[in-house]
C-alpha cells in the first residue's frame, strides 16, 4: 500500500491539473443550448464599430449579456481574461429592432409562427421584434387574449419579442379593458383606419382613436395607425369593366388611391394635437405606420411636427426598392397595403428618409400562406395583401439606399435607435455602456443572389416579392443579450428569446 502511495505521488499534479482543465472546459460550455458561443464574457472586434458616437475601430466588451464597455483603437480587447471574435473589415452594428411584424401566432402558425418568424429574424440581423395585434387568432384587443399570445411565445422565440395590442371600437370606450390590456405589458396600441381584412379587428374613428390616445397618455405609450381611409373611387364603374383586368397591377393601384391616406392622416391630425405639450394627452405619441404617399400625406405630418404634435412616421423597404411601373401582371407578390406606387413617389419617399421627414423604417412582415396569394391565379384584387420580407430587410435596404447616400449611421438609426425609442425600449437600439448586446455583424460589400439555393427561414419563400433579387450585405452573426444565435448559417439549438413586457 505504501508503495502504490509513493507511486501515485507524482501524478497528484497532473491529474489535478486535468480537473482543472476540465472544470474549466464545463465552464466554457454554455448554461443552456442558448448559444453558438460557450462563454459569458468576451470582446467583438472589428475595424468598423457603429456607435452613437460615429465608426470607430475597435472592441466591444460583452459580459451577462450587456455591454461592459466599448474601446476604440482597440483590436485585441483583454485577451487575457477572455475570448476575442476578431471580424476584421465586417460592419459591427446594434441589432435591428422592427417595430412591424405579423408574426401570426396563435391561430395562424401556418401562416408564419414564432419559431420560423424569429429563426428569419435572426438569419437577418434583427435582434427585436414587436408583434402586431391582428392576423394572429384572436387578435390581441383583451389581457386575456394577451395571456394566449405570450403562451404561445414560450420557448419558441430565438430573438426578444414585444408585443402591440389592438385598439378597436369594442373596448376604445372601455376604460378598464384597455387599462388591462396596457397592464398586462403591450408595449403600445394599434388600429385601422379602414377595414383591416381581419374579422375580430374592426376598422376605429377619430373618437375612439381620441379615446385610445387620452388611455395611452397615461401610460405614456403610442398608438400605431394604419392610415387609409375608404373614399368614394373615381371612375368606380369603370373599375368593374372587363377593360380593367385583375392581373394589371395598374389595376388594384386604382383601388387605393394616395386621397385614401391623405384623407385618414387629415382626419388623424384633428386629434393629435392633443398629444402636444400641455395637451390633454401629453404622454401619448401617435405613429403612422408603413407610409406609402410621400407626396401631400407626407406634407400634413410634415406641418403637424411643425406645430408640435407628438408624431413619428415610418415607411418599409418594399415601397424603397419597388416601383409600380416594375410589377408585372399576375404577380401578387407585390400586393400590400397602402400599395407600391411609382417611381417618382419612391425617389421622394427616399428624399424624405434622408433628410429625417420619415423617422424610421420597419418591414410591415405580413406573410400568409401560398393559396391566398393566388400566384397561379394571379388576381390582385383577391389576393392577400401583405411583403414577406423579415430576413432579407437589411441588405435591401442598404442595396438599394448607395445611390441615395446611406451610411452606416443612418442605417442605425433608421432600423435601431429611433424604433427602440418608440417601443420605450431604452436598454437596446445602440452599441453604448449599459445597453444589452444586441448586434449584426454583417458584410456590406458582400453581394449574394437570393434564388431558390439561398438559405431562407421565413416559412413560405415563395411569397417574398424578394426572391430573384440581387443583394449587397450578407449578415455573418447575431447576437441577443450576448448569445450568438446565429453564426455563419446555423442557429443556436434552443429559441431562449425574452417576451419583453412593458412595465
Amino acid at each position: 500500500m505504501e508503495i502504490l502511495k509513493w507511486r501515485l505521488l507524482p501524478l497528484i499534479p497532473l491529474l489535478a491539473s486535468l480537473l482543472i482543465i476540465n472544470f474549466k472546459s464545463f465552464l466554457r460550455q454554455p448554461q443552456s443550448e442558448c448559444s453558438l458561443l460557450a462563454r459569458n464574457h468576451f470582446w467583438i472586434a472589428s475595424r468598423r464599430i457603429v456607435t452613437p458616437k460615429g465608426v470607430i475601430s475597435g472592441s466591444v466588451e460583452v459580459k451577462g449579456g450587456s455591454i461592459i464597455s466599448v474601446l476604440e483603437d482597440d483590436l485585441q480587447g483583454n485577451a487575457r481574461a477572455g475570448q476575442v471574435i476578431n471580424y476584421g473589415e465586417a460592419v459591427v452594428m446594434p441589432g435591428l429592432v422592427d417595430v412591424h411584424v405579423h408574426l401570426d401566432d396563435p391561430g395562424r402558425a401556418e401562416w408564419e409562427g414564432f419559431p420560423s418568424g424569429t429563426r428569419a429574424a435572426a438569419a437577418g440581423g434583427l435582434t427585436t421584434l414587436i408583434d402586431m395585434p391582428l392576423n394572429s387568432f384572436p387578435s390581441t384587443v383583451s389581457a386575456e387574449n394577451f395571456e394566449l399570445k405570450i403562451k404561445a411565445a414560450a420557448n419558441k422565440i430565438y430573438v426578444d419579442v414585444g408585443f402591440w395590442g389592438g385598439l378597436v371600437p369594442e373596448n376604445a370606450f372601455d376604460r378598464s379593458a384597455l387599462e388591462d390590456l396596457l397592464k398586462a405589458g403591450v408595449l403600445g396600441l394599434k388600429s385601422f383606419m379602414c377595414p383591416s381584412g381581419i374579422n375580430d379587428f374592426p376598422m376605429t374613428d377619430a373618437s375612439q382613436i381620441k379615446e385610445g390616445l387620452s388611455m395611452l397618455a397615461k401610460y405614456r405609450r403610442p398608438l400605431l395607425v394604419h392610415a387609409e381611409k375608404q373614399q368614394e373611387l373615381e371612375g368606380y364603374l369603370e373599375l368593374k369593366d372587363d377593360a380593367n383586368d385583375p392581373r394589371s397591377y395598374s389595376t388594384y393601384l386604382k383601388t387605393r388611391p394616395a386621397s385614401w391616406e391623405e384623407a385618414a392622416i387629415r382626419e388623424l391630425l384633428t386629434v393629435s394635437n392633443c398629444t402636444s405639450i400641455g395637451g390633454p394627452a401629453e404622454g401619448a405619441h401617435l405613429h403612422i405606420v408603413h407610409l406609402s404617399d410621400a407626396r401631400s400625406s407626407l406634407e400634413l405630418i410634415k406641418e403637424a411636427k411643425r406645430r408640435g404634435d407628438s408624431i413619428t412616421v415610418e415607411t418599409c423597404p418594399h415601397y424603397l426598392a419597388f416601383s409600380a411601373e416594375e410589377i408585372q401582371d399576375g404577380d401578387t407578390r407585390f400586393k400590400c397595403a397602402p400599395p407600391i406606387r411609382d417611381s417618382a413617389n419612391k425617389k421622394k419617399l427616399w428624399e424624405a428618409l434622408m433628410d429625417g421627414d420619415i423617422d424610421m423604417l420597419s418591414s410591415d412582415h405580413s406573410p400568409t400562406v401560398p393559396e391566398l396569394k393566388l400566384l397561379h391565379d394571379g388576381n390582385f384584387l383577391k389576393a392577400w395583401g401583405g411583403i414577406s420580407s423579415l430576413q432579407f430587410i437589411l441588405p435591401v435596404t442598404w442595396s438599394h439606399g448607395r445611390k441615395y447616400g446611406i451610411t452606416l449611421e443612418l442605417l442605425a438609426k433608421w432600423w435601431s435607435e429611433k424604433p427602440a425609442k418608440l417601443a420605450g425600449l431604452d436598454s437596446k437600439g445602440a452599441i453604448a455602456v449599459g445597453k444589452h448586446a444586441d448586434i449584426v455583424v454583417w458584410e456590406p460589400e458582400v453581394e449574394f443572389n437570393l434564388n431558390d439555393s439561398y438559405p431562407t427561414y421565413i416559412k413560405h419563400p415563395s411569397i417574398s416579392a424578394y426572391m430573384g433579387s440581387t443583394l449587397s450585405g450578407k449578415v455573418l452573426a447575431t447576437f441577443v443579450r450576448g448569445n450568438l444565435v446565429y453564426n455563419n448559417e446555423k442557429h443556436a439549438p434552443a429559441a431562449c428569446g425574452v417576451p419583453i413586457l412593458a412595465k
